[in-house]
């Protein structure tokens, strides 16, 4: 993407690789970490490294552990792509990458094949439009229903801004993206494939599209339609706000979209509805053995933790950072 918006979105922090390497293909396959003894039998630090896939909600976050860990384990090489919780899936169970970053729940049939995961952070999924909406300040009034929003991406039919002469433009992911099973889920859908509307890759293309488009709708990670530097929304990109209890407007309890900080708190404290706020996994073919694999998942669990919330992501409770650390 070459529009203003894209990069200031791929250079929104030094800690971010460029999102226009989201796609990549890994250079690598799965780790082949080292964790030798020495003369004395002791042990030394570990070696190798760890290829890492998938869910657009996690990466911004896996660059800025991936930065501060080689900090302490500089021969441990860490290789990231984005490309969609669908790619992460794909790439673990095929063995092309050691870990895959997911964002939405696991299912059984997942189970069955032998998925291991570990919840590292909770983020949301919230609908976005353009700031140049023409009827901005009514949304911002009055919000949006659940049922309306259903009804814009779940039916099909004629679709119009509160019933006003507007068309409403739907659009979706063209990915397999845990954010979009999390948002249908969340409108009384059962998965992404339920979802209608303009089929967009990835989520920093879902928001370039609903910020050209003036009567379009869409649904982002709160990362990209919030700037981590800023705090404030990207230019071009609004959250339409959530009628929560549907009462036709905007109380002052559901009024949490101005900042980064806000939203993040109100998903931390439950005022925002779960779905479409949900955990964030790494996911794995069978429990890691790989020394420079265990090192990384041990450090996220620990000290990586320190960096959630100040990069824009909710941390996660003492009792199931424990719960994850078990097991390891």
């Amino acid at each position: 993407m070459e529009s203003q918006f894209s990069n200031q979105l791929c250079g929104a922090s030094k800690k971010y690789l460029s999102i226009g390497l989201l796609a990549a293909l890994l250079s690598c396959g799965p780790s082949r970490g080292n964790d030798s003894q020495d003369a004395n039998g002791d042990q030394q630090t570990p070696e190798g490294s760890v290829s890492i896939s998938g869910a657009f909600a996690l990466y911004p976050l896996a660059n800025v552990w991936a930065e501060e860990f080689r900090k302490e384990y500089p021969d441990i090489r860490l290789n990231i792509s984005a490309g969609g919780a669908g790619k992460g899936m794909a790439d673990v169970l095929t063995g092309a990458t050691d870990i895959g970053m997911f964002s939405r729940e696991i299912t059984q049939v997942e189970k069955d094949k032998g998925l291991w995961w570990i919840a590292v952070a909770r983020d949301a999924v919230v609908p976005t439009i353009s700031d140049k909406n023409p009827l901005l300040n009514q949304l911002k009034e009055e919000g949006l229903t659940q049922k309306e929003l259903s009804h814009m991406f779940l039916d099909d039919g004629d679709k119009r801004w509160k019933k006003s002469s507007y068309k409403i433009n739907v659009y979706t992911r063209s990915d397999a993206a845990g954010a979009a099973d999390v948002w249908a889920q969340y409108l009384g859908g059962k998965s992404q494939e339920d979802l209608k509307g303009i089929a967009v890759y990835g989520d920093p293309g879902l928001a370039e599209a609903v910020r050209n488009d003036d009567l379009g709708i869409g649904f982002n990670n709160v990362n990209y339609a919030f700037d981590l530097n800023t705090g404030k929304k990207y230019p071009g990109i609004e959250v339409a706000p959530i009628d929560l209890n549907s009462n036709g407007t905007l109380d002052a309890d559901e009024a949490f979209y101005q900042s980064l900080d806000s939203i993040t708190k109100a998903i931390a404290d439950g005022r925002y509805p779960s779905p479409p706020a949900r955990q964030l996994y790494f996911i794995s073919r069978g429990k890691p053995a790989d020394p420079a694999v265990l090192a990384f998942l041990k450090w996220i669990l620990e000290k990586g933790q320190d960096l959630v919330s100040k990069n824009g992501y909710v941390k996660l409770s003492t009792d199931v950072i424990d719960a994850q650390r078990q097991k390891l």
